[in-house]
């Protein structure tokens, strides 16, 4: 099994910085594919990054337009999530989720394990 802790949300004004943390414990070294989801209210929840443990391999949303960063520290099993140039839009509460697939995308239904999620929310 594996836990997933997320934590660093908060409220940020538009084009500020937040840096969100994703602690796992347990089968750690099971994992393959990690990544970042978020859910705004009456919206569908939808991938924002996705980060493979081992050779560290990124993939972000296009909607992103390269304004935030996902990266991994093995030694501490945490991931992150380093948000800059938010925008009212990223307001949405954030899920770290993994695997122990390879190949992975952002494709919700992949993924086993999920955390409880850290609210964002981003004032204009």
């Amino acid at each position: 099994q594996v836990q997933l802790v997320e934590s660093g949300g908060g409220s940020v004004q538009a084009g500020g910085s937040l840096r969100l943390s994703c602690a796992a414990s347990g089968y750690t070294f099971t994992l393959s594919s990690i990544a970042w989801f978020r859910q705004a209210p009456g919206k569908e929840r939808e991938g924002v990054a996705r980060i493979y443990t081992r050779s560290g391999s990124t993939f972000y949303a296009d909607s992103l337009q390269g304004r935030f960063t996902i990266s991994q520290d093995n030694a501490k099993n945490t991931l992150y999530l380093q948000m800059n140039s938010v925008k009212p839009d990223d307001t949405a509460m954030y899920y770290c989720a993994a695997d122990y697939l390879f190949g992975m995308g952002l494709k919700a239904s992949d993924y086993n394990y999920w955390g409880q999620g850290t609210q964002v929310t981003v004032s204009s």
